[in-house]
């Protein structure tokens, strides 16, 4: 038990400052003022069967040290640093289930586009059909018009061939079968035709709709993001620098926290063969840039990253965090095993793939890269299976 212990401290200073991964945030973290460091210790990916492993910074910086609330470096009007990085921390949040309901929006879009497309198809088709059995109909009545406009019945009558009058009573019968077919068809391929328009007109007002919820979101993705970046523009470059550390010890904080609350029993519990696929996706994309909206090979955002993931294993998941969440099966935190993804915040804005050692694979935010995080690093609200 000690010796776990240990090793789950030891897992904590590296994969909750995997924040640290990328080369623009290592060197403003190292440009802040630093007391003097503790001893070295290297960065390395967790060890995940099937999983390439993933770049490795320098050295861990030392613990933080705990400050008062409030209390930390000042800005030239008057707020902290720890303020400021909470604000602009709940700024991408915001961002963040914008992109999530930017990304339903879109898969929506996309299948009531389809749909529209098919329900043209089949007015075309409809319409095809009727001018056939009216077609049908014309010759019949042409033929009749042939016979000197007279109905088949009275032309039967007239005949003195008892023979002609026996097989005309029988094409008679066959010809109103036939007439009371065509007629029934015709009815339907008509009411068929109506309800091909209804629905295509339903179809078509709801792909405004969910464009008009992806122009939306877009607006409000890119307004929250502007925010951020102007509040952490506005910051001096030692204060950008010291921002980046203060990132990175409140993520040290949380793994800290999570790991020490004995939430996850048991680190290196096995993975299913397709996990192992999809982690060796999923790690192979580190270094790649979040773009919001973007579901690869370049850039991705949470989900997309989690769901290209999981469709390379062969196992077609939901597009978003958020649905995620709400439509695969849920397991307790306590028994996750690698390749399950972990969903975080109240309102399941953002998802990261669990790959053993207590640390996920995740792209972060704007302005971030795909990178490695520790589980515990943001608030959990559950993890789901897609292999189950």
């Amino acid at each position: 038990m000690n010796r776990r212990r240990s090793a789950a401290a030891a897992i904590t200073v590296v994969c909750a400052l995997a924040v640290l991964a990328s080369p623009d945030l290592l060197n403003r973290a190292y440009a802040a003022p630093m007391p003097p460091p503790a001893p070295v210790v290297p960065l390395a990916a967790p060890a995940v069967l099937g999983a390439p492993a993933a770049p490795s910074p320098p050295a861990v910086p030392p613990p933080p040290v705990e400050l008062p609330p409030g209390a930390g470096p000042v800005t030239k009007d008057g707020k902290s640093l720890d303020d400021i990085r909470k604000e602009i921390d709940l700024l991408y949040q915001k961002a963040a289930s914008a992109t999530d309901a930017y990304n339903l929006a879109d898969e929506q879009a996309k299948k009531q586009s389809a749909e529209v497309v098919g329900l043209a198809e089949d007015l075309v088709q409809g319409q095809l059909r009727i001018d056939a059995l009216k077609d049908q109909a014309g010759a019949a009545a042409r033929a009749q018009y042939r016979g000197g406009g007279l109905p088949p019945e009275a032309q039967l009558i007239l005949t003195d061939d008892p023979q002609l009058f026996l097989d005309g009573v029988g094409r008679i019968q066959q010809g109103q079968k036939a007439t009371k077919d065509l007629i029934a068809e015709l009815t339907a391929a008509q009411e068929d035709l109506k309800t091909y328009t209804a629905d295509a007109s339903t179809q078509w007002q709801a792909l405004e709709a969910s464009r008009a919820k992806k122009e939306r979101a877009k607006k409000e993705i890119t307004r929250q993001i502007a925010a951020a970046k102007k509040l952490e523009s506005s910051l001096a470059k030692e204060e950008r620098a010291r921002l980046a550390r203060l990132e990175a010890d409140a993520a040290f904080r949380a793994q800290s926290a999570w790991l020490g609350s004995g939430a996850l029993t048991d680190i290196n519990r096995a993975s299913s063969a397709p996990g192992r696929k999809a982690i060796t996706f999923a790690t192979a994309q580190i270094g790649k840039p979040y773009v919001w909206g973007a579901e690869g090979p370049s850039s991705y955002d949470c989900s997309g990253l989690t769901s290209q993931a999981w469709a390379a294993a062969g196992r077609l998941i939901p597009r978003t965090s958020q649905e995620q969440w709400r439509l695969l099966p849920k397991v307790a935190v306590e028994d996750m095993r690698p390749g399950d993804l972990v969903i975080y915040f109240q309102d399941a804005s953002h998802v990261g793939m669990y790959i053993g050692d207590g640390a996920i694979v995740h792209a972060p935010r704007p302005g971030r890269n795909v990178t490695l995080a520790g589980a515990g690093s943001m608030p959990i609200l559950g993890v789901v299976r897609p292999d189950i």
